[in-house]
């Protein structure tokens, strides 16, 4: 359930001592305010229920951690408040109690913090026990002939003249019989705003509060991703004058060597160079088309040949296996120089995790379109898969593992987020993990 103001545990708390303050109200209306108030004298049949509330109230304070996040656990507790209330209202007066109206507190309750269904039944048991109380009541008028009885009708605006003639008795009781109904009339609606307006405000409030809490993360998270990619220009921008000079040194090597062996050595050294240098030229490519805001129009097969290429180039040991849809032949997408690379990293990834699970660097690659204006690439690989404590965290947060920290990953997500796609991890039964990647077509 999404927090409100306060933590949920720290609510149940202020709910556990709202109990012990309701349970002292009750006794101090019964011993101090009876005669105040209009409170008929409780049997002692009372005196037992305040006994077992008052270990209710105790375990509920005590042990008020037990019911967190578990909504049917605090119902019950709100259930047992009203049952309590109304055993008091009962036998304190029934409908005539001066707080029959403090039946609503649980219901109010149950709207802000649970869901829907909850404040209805606490609502329809409220109601059914006021009910109970209206055809009661003369169980709790006293006899006519007594003074309370005269105070009670005074009460009401009626004098002691009129109720010697029978006229003025019947008009008094059917007086008395439309008010019982106007206040039951007024509980029902009063109960029903509560169930209505308050569930539907609170309502409303959790789902602010949790759109809240996506900003903050989102916020939390481009920080971090700011942070990283300010010391990722930092250090390209320090490796390429390095860079320069190990293929100047390079070059001159190979013009003086005529060695075969160290010929072959600096051959394996020059294509090292030459993907550092492409790794740059792309990184300069990327900022750029980021910090302008480049967009261009790319096919989806132009992107897989591209992916192809690179893999083939930077990681010429992996073993793709792509399958793609014929119905995303002409399938375009919307994307700027940060798809290929984020793309790669999840192949990179894949490939790692298969290998090092013995299943050589093989990667599955999976196009097709999921809905009419969507494209799905499954990248799956045949690694021992990811933890459970990470898959749901890891590509949202760095996380802390032995591989790592996730920073891949988590690139990779914020830049399908910037696409307006998504990305899912996704663990199989039958071992390995697929990264489902969702992008918008273009156009859409």
């Amino acid at each position: 359930m999404a927090k409100l103001n306060l933590p949920f545990s720290a609510n149940q708390q202020q709910l556990a001592l709202l109990r012990l303050i309701n349970w002292g109200l009750k006794i101090g209306l019964i011993v101090f305010a009876a005669d105040l108030f209009g409170l008929t004298t409780p049997p002692t049949t009372l005196s037992y229920v305040l006994i077992i509330e008052a270990c209710y109230v105790g375990f509920s304070y005590r042990f008020h951690r037990l019911s967190i996040d578990n909504h049917g656990l605090l119902f019950l507790t709100l259930l047992l408040d009203t049952v309590f209330w109304a055993n008091w209202l009962y036998f304190t007066g029934g409908a005539t109690n001066a707080f029959v109206s403090l039946l609503l507190l649980p219901i109010a309750i149950s709207a802000i913090t649970l869901p829907r269904w909850a404040p209805w039944s606490l609502t329809a048991l409220s109601t059914v026990f006021y009910s109970l109380m209206i055809i009661t009541i003369a169980d709790h008028m006293p006899d006519a002939a007594t003074p309370a009885n005269a105070d009670l009708h005074a009460g009401h605006n009626m004098s002691q003249m009129a109720m010697d003639t029978p006229v003025a008795s019947m008009d008094h009781s059917m007086n008395m019989g439309s008010h019982y109904l106007g206040m039951w009339f007024n509980f029902v609606i009063s109960a029903l705003v509560l169930t209505i307006t308050v569930g539907f405000i609170a309502k409303r409030i959790r789902q602010k509060n949790v759109e809240l809490g996506y900003l903050r993360e989102a916020q939390l998270r481009q920080e971090k991703l700011l942070a990283l990619g300010t010391v990722s220009a930092q250090m390209a921008h320090q490796l390429a004058t390095p860079l320069a000079t190990l293929r100047l040194l390079v070059d001159e090597i190979s013009d003086i060597t005529h060695d075969a062996e160290q010929a072959e050595l600096l051959t394996e050294m020059q294509q090292a160079l030459n993907r550092c240098e492409v790794t740059l030229s792309d990184l300069r490519l990327a900022t750029e088309s980021i910090r302008e805001q480049k967009w261009q129009q790319q096919s989806v097969n132009d992107l897989i040949a591209q992916l192809s290429e690179q893999v083939g180039l930077l990681m010429p040991e992996t073993r793709l296996n792509i399958d793609i849809s014929p119905q995303v032949n002409t399938a375009i997408l919307r994307t700027d120089m940060s798809l290929l690379p984020a793309l790669l990293a999840l192949i990179q990834n894949g490939a790692q995790a298969s290998e090092d699970n013995h299943q050589g660097a093989i990667v599955d690659i999976s196009v097709q379109l999921s809905q009419p204006h969507a494209l799905t690439i499954t990248i799956r690989d045949y690694g021992a898969g990811i933890a459970a404590h990470l898959l749901h965290t890891l590509g949202s947060h760095m996380v802390n593992s032995p591989k790592g920290m996730g920073i891949a990953v988590l690139l990779s997500h914020t830049s399908f987020e910037r696409l307006g796609g998504t990305l899912h991890l996704k663990q199989l039964a039958q071992g390995g993990t697929e990264a489902i990647v969702t992008l918008p077509l273009s156009g859409q």
